[in-house]
């Protein structure tokens, strides 16, 4: 049995980090263990601008004195983005990608996109200056059932924008269908997707069996048990297309635990012993590398990291905080539901 693994320092290819006082407590959390991120922009107001971009990073930096942690920025695509702006922000290296909110989908996303044919000039753009477009991949059609809105994206909205735009690098974040896995893997290139840490281990009967489980909830929300083990075959595949965004994403406790709670796990915390609990279960620790440290640098551009962390197996299972104390208010770690016996021991 595998005991110990070193690793390439991983990256998190989804990140909400927020702002304000919530960013300050949470933002090291990432930062313990992930070398890099992309980090999302569906702040209140959104980042929309390089100007804004840059000012953000620049408060993440302010949150994180002497980490080793580098955000990549992203800037929120409304019907109103300038082309240029999204290219010269790109030159200059203040922005890593956009993102593409349909409006409405999800957390904070009312200024993201209702008609899409209004943004195909950015896209155009986009793909000739080699910016990569990062997407939540449902529609909001009220007509449509909450746990089919990933696979009737794919159709009606994605699958038109890559046809009309063949040079467009997309990246599908937090899949969570096994039509969406399918989908990835019919491309041949310029196609992508993040897995996130909680899709590989929760279906909707977790989410809603025997009550409500709030911390459970997030958007995509969980699907069937055969869309779970779609996700884990895709992360422990080997197929480059697929890779870790965790799509970590906190709410203060008093916005989840209430009438109406707030979509999103935080698992920034615990994500890489439990990516190990998962992997080794599955008998695949020797790809557990590439899916968080390899494939999405690669898809990215990027060289892989210098750094390493090690991870180790105990026989007592290991123990994480309930809670993150932070200004804004404590958040909920996300619980797996099951023991896990890694933990990370070691950070070069």
């Amino acid at each position: 049995m595998t005991r110990r693994l070193v690793l390439t320092r991983p990256d998190d290819f989804h990140l909400h980090l927020r702002d304000g006082a919530m960013l300050a407590g949470i933002a090291p959390e990432s930062a313990r263990d992930f070398a890099r991120a992309i980090i999302m922009p569906n702040l209140v107001p959104p980042v929309v601008t390089g100007a804004q971009a840059a000012a953000y990073r620049e408060r993440i930096a302010a949150a994180l004195p002497g980490a080793d942690f580098t955000p990549l920025m992203t800037l929120y695509l409304t019907e109103d983005t300038d082309p240029a702006d999204v290219v010269a922000a790109h030159a200059a290296g203040i922005v890593t990608a956009v993102k593409l909110y349909p409006a409405g989908a999800t957390t904070n996303s009312a200024s993201g996109v209702r008609d899409f044919d209004t943004v195909r000039p950015v896209f155009e753009a986009m793909a000739e200056a080699g910016v990569p477009l990062c997407v939540h991949g449902e529609v909001t059609d009220p007509d449509i059932d909450i746990f089919d809105r990933e696979a009737v994206f794919i159709d009606r909205v994605l699958d038109p924008i890559r046809r009309a735009t063949p040079g467009l690098r997309v990246i599908m974040e937090h899949v969570t269908t096994r039509e969406a896995v399918d989908y990835v893997r019919s491309a041949d290139t310029g196609l992508g997707a993040t897995i996130t840490t909680h899709h590989l281990i929760i279906n909707r009967n977790h989410l809603l069996v025997g009550g409500m489980k709030p911390h459970y909830y997030c958007l995509p929300v969980a699907k069937r048990e055969v869309h779970r083990q779609a996700l884990v075959a895709a992360a422990i595949s080997g197929d480059a297309r697929f890779f870790l965004g965790t799509d970590s994403a906190p709410h203060s406790n008093d916005r989840k635990e209430c009438d109406c709670c707030a979509a999103g796990c935080f698992t920034a915390t615990n994500t890489m012993p439990i990516l190990a609990e998962v992997f080794e279960r599955e008998g695949a620790l020797d790809r557990l590398e590439d899916f968080t440290s390899g494939f999405g640098a690669a898809f990215y551009g990027l060289s892989r990291n210098a750094g390493t962390i090690t991870l180790e197996r105990s026989d007592t299972p290991t123990a994480f905080p309930a809670r993150i104390e932070t200004g804004a208010g404590p958040v909920t770690v996300f619980n797996p539901g099951f023991a896990v016996h890694w933990s990370v021991t070691a950070r070069n």
